[in-house]
């Protein structure tokens, strides 16, 4: 059994049952508690005073490694970024080539950071995702008639009861509000007197096979995921300011593969979408107009590409170099935008679509906010300004300590998020992810009753 304990001891079987609860699947949760073992077979806990985000996106894979200081707070420590190679709008197609731009990512960001990395929090695009409203209702049981914790939960898992395909699960469930009898939009019922608690929340699923080969990946590359989220919540969660929230704005990331869109009002999600057209699409018809390799598009794009003609200089050229031999050519740099922009407009105007649809298009009063590689077009701010009629900014990550300037960038939303939400107190009822901090939390206190008794 190893560890030193007699056999028959107290010790042995209080690990015995461990080691059962550990079997029963609890702590294999989609491999998320963050439970790994060595090559020894023994049971190697997560470090506590780091925190890992890893972004696994289209064109890149980032990671981050942040670590609590003698104050208790969170500092960077080193990142890494390599290009994505084995994923195609968001979903894993590859998993050898996702395994090895993990690894070398997150390498990257050890040895930088001076730190040796076990466990990792991560994410998946919206690509993969469905965002729908719901509605649970329960009477409050609460001993005279007061709310309580319990009775929160369970209008939360009324909520929850909704028909879910085989092939999904459910990734996160956002209280928006709740209703006690007559008396609605309450942030928080807790202790409030009534008869009925109804609860309106924001439900996230995710396909069951994409996260589980993001999980695969990952696990392969020598690291265990602590939790799986989506991208733009994660994200949006760190980047928006509680005023936006509250008035009402779209979160928009403009990835590689895909564009993903959360808006927030009253202070909550309301609704989660996604387009499997971005970056590399502008890219794709770069190559094609321009008759160029890809590479060379994208080179094209991310040096000389602007998506806002009134930002170009019409007496301005970009040189294309020769195929095969052949003498390099020049373009006016307004062709060039003229490509990107009809690109980036149909993107910006799909997403107006949707939210129109849906009902959403004029509850924007905070504006729109811009992240991802697609937001470091010069001019996306003033393109989506014009299509949505509302002002635009672009995402720059924020609350970790001694962040260096080239991880200040949009493209570093979703791995910062992450970093940030992995520090956040788990508070949210009904949440996975509550269930998971559940079975690390009973460990912990485990072993402080355990401690007791050495």
């Amino acid at each position: 059994m190893g560890y030193g304990y007699e056999k028959n001891s107290f010790g042995s079987r209080l690990f015995e049952f461990w080691e059962s609860y550990e079997e029963s699947g609890i702590c294999r949760l989609q491999n998320r508690t963050g439970c790994s073992e060595n090559k020894g077979g023994q049971l190697v806990l997560p470090e506590k005073d780091i925190v890992v985000g890893l972004d696994i996106g289209t064109s890149r894979v980032s990671a981050l490694i942040a670590e609590y200081n003698d104050a208790g707070e969170l500092c960077f420590a080193g990142a890494g970024s390599v290009p994505s190679d084995g994923l195609r709008k968001g979903v894993v197609v590859n998993i050898e080539a996702a395994q090895k731009a993990i690894a070398d990512a997150i390498e990257a960001a050890e040895q930088e950071a001076g730190r040796t990395v076990h466990d990792v929090y991560t994410a998946v695009t919206s690509g993969n995702v469905e965002g729908l409203n719901s509605r649970g209702v329960v009477a409050v049981s609460g001993k005279g008639r007061e709310v309580t914790v319990q009775d929160i939960r369970r209008v939360i898992e009324a909520a929850k009861a909704i028909a879910v395909p085989m092939d999904r699960e459910i990734l996160h469930v956002v209280p928006q509000h709740f209703m006690v009898d007559d008396k609605v939009g309450i942030r928080d019922p807790l202790d409030m007197i009534g008869v009925r608690l109804e609860a309106d929340v924001h439900i996230i699923t995710g396909s069951i096979a994409a996260t589980q080969n993001v999980i695969k990946c990952t696990n392969r590359s020598g690291y265990k995921v602590n939790e799986i989220s989506l991208e733009s919540l994660v994200a949006s969660q760190n980047i928006l300011s509680d005023d936006e929230k509250e008035l009402g704005v779209l979160y928009l990331d403009i990835g590689g593969g895909t564009s993903d869109a959360i808006v927030y009002f009253e202070g909550t999600p309301h609704f989660s979408g996604s387009l499997p057209v971005a970056g590399e699409q502008v890219t794709t018809d770069l190559s094609i107009v321009l008759e160029q390799p890809m590479d060379q598009a994208e080179a094209i794009k991310l040096n000389q590409g602007k998506c806002w003609e009134p930002l170009v200089d019409p007496s301005q050229e970009v040189l294309l170099p020769g195929i095969g031999g052949r003498p390099p050519r020049s373009i006016p740099e307004v062709d060039v935008c003229r490509i990107i922009q009809s690109r980036m407009a149909e993107i910006l105007l799909l997403i107006r679509k949707q939210l129109h649809q849906k009902g959403y298009l004029n509850r924007l009063g905070g504006g729109v906010v811009i992240a991802g590689g697609g937001a470091l077009l010069p001019g996306a701010g003033e393109l989506a300004s014009d299509i949505f009629r509302r002002p635009v900014r672009i995402a720059m990550p924020s609350g970790l300590k001694d962040l260096p300037g080239h991880c200040r960038g949009p493209e570093w939303s979703t791995v910062v998020g992450l970093v940030m939400a992995a520090k956040s107190e788990e508070n949210s009822l009904g949440n996975d992810s509550e269930i998971i901090g559940g079975a690390w939390g009973f460990w912990e206190r485990l072993k402080e009753w355990f401690a007791n008794f050495i």
